[in-house]
């Protein structure tokens, strides 16, 4: 592999494409109608006629983020990386930094799902959550040992691309792995211990995470809050006053802080109300409480806050992810929350992945 000078990168940041309304069609999608976008980022999506997956947080961990895709019946069992769902929509609640070494291998999937989808109809959404978010703003208190290396390498791999990033990020998990052994075999591995490696890690998340920068810019294509049809999906939990400060102007401030535009004077310098302080979208765990531990005035208050809010935004339900749930996905307030995150990862519970099907009711599979 070409040698990496980190000092001498000039990284771009990837375009970010998506209009106001997006349509996005296909001569495969079996007589379905468009899925519809509205929003920049996405924000609103009519899916008519679409199965809605949701996946929950997958914290750096490749194999059990492909352990849930082919669960959710969207990702081929060959080994291939090849999106089988057909018209699906699949959604990802975010936090797929920190806890694990794959961070970068697990976005390009998703991407490269993203891009086959549309091919046959369907779609891939993200979500941002509390960890994206704290990554940008240069926390990197929960990053693994192995995802500072795999910065590194990103940026090398990148480079062999001559700063496509396109090129380089979809195809990044095609080559991760592999890069991953080649070093293991040809170079002896340094250990964690080494503090030139682990400082030219820190480096390169900084430049691919600062605001501005690509990856960061990448995560900024990606909403803090989507509603999909009658589902309303973010990481921690939409409440009313998010509602009416407009989802659509939290996502703009949201991603404009990203892609290191926050001194205009369309968004503030941090979107606070979403990614800052115990009641934002992406930090909130009023709706993930367990409720055996509430006293009954207490829920009851919880559920009038969920029910004022999904009538807010015409919604049935909300789908969130962020706190883990030890005896696995569940519903609460007549099913109108639905809590997903069951710590798959290795580097949190390392439990059996589990996916959520939405349609007109509410099932979910687990993998046994």
């Amino acid at each position: 592999m070409a040698s990496l000078s980190l000092n001498s990168l000039s990284v771009q940041p990837p375009s970010h494409p998506r209009k106001l309304v997006d349509t996005l069609s296909s001569t495969h999608s079996g007589g379905l109608k468009p899925i519809v976008v509205c929003g920049n980022p996405p924000t609103f999506v009519s899916a008519p006629g679409r199965r809605i997956v949701a996946v929950g947080d997958l914290h750096g961990d490749l194999a059990k983020a492909r352990c849930a895709l082919e669960l959710a019946g969207v990702l081929s069992s060959d080994g291939q990386d090849s999106w089988v769902g057909g018209g699906t929509v699949l959604v990802q609640l975010g936090d797929i930094l920190d806890r694990g070494e794959d961070e970068i291998a697990i976005l390009s999937l998703l991407k490269s799902l993203d891009v086959q989808a549309k091919a046959t109809g369907g779609a891939v959404f993200q979500v941002n959550g509390n960890h994206e978010t704290m990554n940008i703003e240069g926390d990197f208190r929960y990053v693994d040992y192995g995802a500072y290396d795999e910065c590194t390498d990103f940026l090398q791999y990148l480079d062999e691309c001559d700063h496509n990033w396109e090129e380089a990020f979809v195809g990044w998990v095609g080559v991760s792995e592999r890069w991953k052994e080649d070093k293991k075999l040809s170079e002896g591995y340094w250990g964690s211990w080494d503090l030139v490696k682990r400082q030219k890690g820190v480096i390169a998340r900084s430049i691919l995470l600062r605001p501005g920068g690509p990856l960061a810019s990448e995560l900024a294509r990606h909403a803090v809050v989507l509603k999909v049809d009658d589902w309303v999906f973010c990481h921690g939990g939409l409440l009313p006053h998010h509602v009416a400060y407009g989802m659509e102007k939290m996502n703009r401030e949201v991603s404009n802080w990203m892609r290191g535009l926050s001194g205009s004077d369309d968004s503030p310098e941090i979107p606070f109300i979403a990614i800052r302080g115990y009641d934002s979208v992406v930090w909130s765990r009023l709706y993930s409480r367990d409720t055996a531990e509430l006293e009954d005035n207490q829920v009851d208050q919880i559920q009038s806050i969920l029910e004022e809010t999904l009538q807010a935004v015409g919604a049935k339900a909300m789908v969130v992810g962020h706190t883990p749930q030890s005896t696995g996905v569940n519903c609460k307030y007549n099913c109108s929350i639905w809590r997903i995150d069951v710590g798959m990862s290795s580097g949190v519970l390392n439990s059996r992945p589990e996916v959520n099907y939405f349609v007109t009711k509410c099932i979910w599979f687990e993998l046994m």
